[in-house]
């Protein structure tokens, strides 16, 4: 019972946060739900992107590459790496799902290092990346919690509850709470430092306008990156663990 009051606490703490703002933002009353307008707006601008990149890069395929065709090429086997080496040699199927969740947070966390999207005036509100919005890293890491179960029941069926009293049952309430932990630390890790590198560049466009941001806008493309590269390999990792039962 104490295992299922904290499970309820923690969704409700989830929810709760989702209401936290930064800055100023607007809404759209879709039906009877209110939806962050500026999220969908700069998410609908990175899936361009990243259509509009894998289009081009699909079009006209050569069987001596070229340039453009060489660095999407990169981009694919560099994923393909970090799938494998996390999840084992069935990482295949989930190649296309870590590749989603690593480009669009890299694209996402990239706009944020160079398109100073605050200083953008709207009547109501102000833009941002859509990783600087707690819901949308909450909703990634709510995906990758989707993952992993998944994997690990496709592959083992009921039996992969069995992990949860492995190597003892004592362990059962924090085998059962890690599942809780993982979604929070994936979306604060993520929400925090894009947050905080956004604001920072902010401040400094605003106070000085010409040199100084610049170099904290090529540190933030860096660890916009990073952040990128940390939350796919989580998610691969996750997955691997749930088909192998190790920790």
């Amino acid at each position: 019972m104490n295992v299922l009051s904290c499970s309820t606490n923690t969704l409700k703490g989830l929810y709760d946060i989702s209401g936290v703002e930064v800055g100023q933002h607007f809404y759209w009353q879709i039906g009877g739900f209110q939806v962050h307008g500026q999220v969908l707006i700069t998410s609908w601008v990175v899936i361009a992107i990243l259509l509009g990149s894998a289009s081009i890069a699909v079009r006209n395929p050569q069987t001596i590459p070229n340039a453009g065709q060489n660095f999407f090429e990169y981009v694919l086997e560099f994923i393909r790496d970090v799938s494998k080496t996390q999840i084992g040699e069935e990482y295949g199927p989930w190649v296309p799902f870590i590749g989603t969740m690593f480009l669009f947070i890299f694209v996402s966390n990239w706009s944020g290092a160079l398109l100073p999207w605050k200083i953008i005036q709207l009547p109501h509100g102000e833009l941002a990346a859509p990783t600087n919005d707690i819901n949308t890293t909450v909703a990634l890491a709510l995906l990758t919690s989707v993952a992993y179960f998944y994997a690990g029941l496709s592959k083992k069926g009921l039996s992969y509850f069995s992990k949860y009293i492995q190597p003892t049952p004592i362990l059962l309430p924090i085998n059962i709470l890690e599942d809780f932990t993982k979604p929070l630390s994936l979306s604060f890790r993520l929400f925090g430092n894009i947050l905080a590198d956004e604001l920072v560049v902010v401040v400094l466009v605003s106070l000085v306008p010409l040199v100084v941001p610049i170099p904290v806008m090529f540190l933030g493309l860096f660890t916009s990156g990073i952040q990128a590269l940390i939350f796919a390999t989580l998610a691969a990792a996750y997955i691997g663990e749930s088909m192998e039962g190790h920790h």
